[in-house]
């Protein structure tokens, strides 16, 4: 199955002001967590394929360390181990 869940991105306000700046990385993970907290519907087909099996993310920046796809990542290995 392929998806673009476009509403998962962060929303324009916050990829702005974190401008892949790696000092704000830690701040932008929790500000986008909240964002995403917020779209259960759009997360739970990401959930339920996560659970099925690997789930690719893409991304465009060029910092492989700090980008939303990553910081996507971290969120669904912390919601899939909490239950």
């Amino acid at each position: 199955m392929e998806a673009w869940l476009k509403e998962l991105a962060p929303s324009d306000a916050l990829r702005h002001w974190f401008g892949h700046d790696p000092e704000k990385w830690d701040e932008f993970c929790c500000r986008y967590f909240e964002e995403l907290d917020h779209q259960p519907d759009a997360l739970k087909s990401l959930m339920d394929a996560a659970r099925c099996g690997k789930v690719t993310l893409l991304y465009s920046a060029h910092d492989a360390e700090h980008n939303n796809a990553l910081a996507l990542k971290l969120y669904l290995e912390n919601h899939l181990r909490d239950g």
